[in-house]
């Protein structure tokens, strides 16, 4: 019989990221072994054509042994974004059908 891995494993400490339609939850829980782990869920709300609502899950499973990298690596990636493209949101100054064709013809 196939499980949730998490059915199993205790949540230790929580934190909850709101971010518009997205919801991130940072969850620290504790193996079988009483060794601690980190999943990070990305929770994003969607709306049927009847209006009621449904969300969808993306859940990743970060261990102990690979913070460092993993750290090292999100934040080289965050800071190449924000050295290319800036702190501005995109998506926020421009409409749904944006393209690279529209910033061309405006500037």
């Amino acid at each position: 019989m196939s499980k949730n891995l998490d059915d199993n494993h205790e949540e230790i400490f929580s934190r909850v990221l709101r971010a518009g339609r997205r919801t991130y939850f940072f969850d620290v829980r504790e193996t079988k072994a009483s060794d601690y782990y980190l999943t990070i869920t990305e929770s994003k709300k969607f709306t049927n054509e009847d209006d009621s609502f449904y969300y969808k899950k993306h859940k990743i499973y970060i261990y102990k042994e690979d913070f460092e990298n993993f750290s090292n690596f999100l934040n080289e990636t965050m800071a190449y974004i924000i050295e290319k493209r800036g702190q501005e949101v995109i998506s926020e100054r421009h409409q749904k059908n944006y393209s690279e064709n529209n910033i061309n013809s405006n500037s």
